[in-house]
């Protein structure tokens, strides 16, 4: 398999993975423009514009860009994470061109009708409140705005009815004309797929684009603290989170050794304690997240209001018994866990397109896979253990939500949890 990385003279930045032996291909272009480049007032913008990008063009209706890409059964989607917004597609390999021009298209020349605004406005809204009714869903972003208050990094991706309710067609516009420049955008392409072609692709669909400075974005700065919210459900939600590590930082994959190795699968020690041997809950475990200046690692579970303490107290007692005496195996299996879900993810051409934009933006460069796997070798126990008194070091934040009143406040688990 053979990586092509090409600049345009703007900034455009085109990465290409030909893989032998398929027939199809995915490819799309990442804008480093997320929830964390909104201001207070455009909250939930980012996660709009991707909305919009369907609804339809100058040369296009939404209808007419819905049928030409399922025409060739293909598939065309987008998503927004707090770094970047994606517009993506999965199609055979004929059709490369196809999805390229569609993607450029509804990125360049979006018409952004305001019946388009206001239908699409409602669907949104329609979104938040199906996250706000759903407990497992809703506190996560209690947990982000908790961890990181008052900031972009903490704010809801979806953004507050309020604010959505507010948009209008120049709010859009003035987002795009400030963040969707070339120097931010990074076209990936994987499988079945032509670099120079692609190069060349590009080139006329995005070579024109006039080079411009992105907005400064304001730091991310992990604090700590608690949101509780009482409320008479039939299962009482918590959600602890801990500072990590980012992406550029050398502890990375030593905490997500960790976070496998506390509550990533049923061997994790989280799950067996817990669930199997003191049937606590039916769903508990630990995840690390990390960004390109701040990580976060969360521990969730759903429990009952009379076992709740009991579960809180053990997530302390894991956390603290994990920086002194993780052993070789419980390493090994975590190992072992990373690297097979990291190599059979990349089977799809949509993973290793979606790799090679993060590793792009992130780093500068493409991380070869030889090299992940050595890092991910390169953690053993007393990486791990130092991984967990790391984040042991910094307070926690704490999200809870439903039957909670006896839950204990996040001044007296911080007391529990020794570095």
């Amino acid at each position: 398999m053979t990586v092509q990385l090409e600049t345009l003279s703007n900034g455009f930045r085109i990465v290409t993975e030909h893989m032998p032996g398929l027939a199809s291909a995915s490819l799309g272009v990442w804008v480093d423009a997320g929830a964390r480049h909104e201001s207070v007032e455009e909250n939930g913008i980012a996660h709009f514009l991707e909305h919009m990008a369907f609804k339809g063009t100058g040369r296009r209706s939404a209808r007419q860009i819905a049928e030409q890409i399922e025409d060739v059964g293909g598939y065309l989607n987008a998503y927004t994470s707090r770094e970047r917004t994606a517009y993506y597609a999965r199609i055979l390999s004929p059709d490369v061109a196809l999805a390229l021009d569609l993607i450029a298209d509804i990125l360049r020349d979006p018409k952004m009708a305001e019946a388009e605004i206001e239908t699409e406005r409602g669907v949104i809204l329609q979104e938040i409140g199906q996250a706000r009714d759903t407990p497992d869903d809703i506190i996560f972003d209690w947990l982000q705005e908790t961890a990181f208050p008052e900031q972009p990094m903490g704010r809801a991706i979806l953004g507050p009815p309020e604010r959505v309710r507010a948009f209008g067609r120049g709010d859009l516009g003035g987002f795009i004309a400030r963040h969707y420049t070339p120097g931010r955008m990074i076209l990936a392409a994987a499988g079945d797929v032509d670099h120079d072609r692609i190069v060349h692709l590009a080139e006329g669909l995005f070579g024109d684009m006039a080079p411009l400075d992105a907005p400064p974005r304001q730091a991310a700065a992990y604090s700590g603290g608690e949101y509780r919210v009482v409320k008479p459900l039939e299962q009482a939600h918590m959600a602890l989170a801990l500072a990590a590590p980012s992406f550029l930082d050398e502890g990375y994959y030593a905490a997500q050794i960790l976070a496998v190795a506390l509550g990533g699968g049923m061997s994790s020690r989280l799950f067996q304690e817990a669930r199997e041997k003191r049937g606590l809950c039916y769903t508990i475990f630990a995840q690390c997240s990390a960004w390109s200046d701040a990580g976060m690692m969360t521990i969730y579970a759903g429990t009952g209001e009379e076992e709740l303490p009991e579960l809180i107290n053990l997530t302390a007692g894991e956390l603290n018994r994990a920086a002194r005496d993780l052993d070789e195996a419980e390493v090994a299996r975590a190992r072992a866990q990373t690297k097979a879900g990291l190599l059979m993810g990349l089977e799809s051409v949509s993973a290793r397109a979606e790799r090679l934009a993060a590793m792009l933006s992130a780093w500068g460069r493409i991380l070869p896979l030889a090299e992940t796997v050595e890092r991910i070798d390169a953690v053993g126990v007393p990486q791990a253990r130092a991984a967990a008194r790391r984040l042991l070091a910094a307070p926690p934040a704490l999200a809870l939500y439903g039957p909670v009143e006896r839950a204990e406040s996040v001044e007296a688990l911080t007391a529990r949890l020794v570095a």
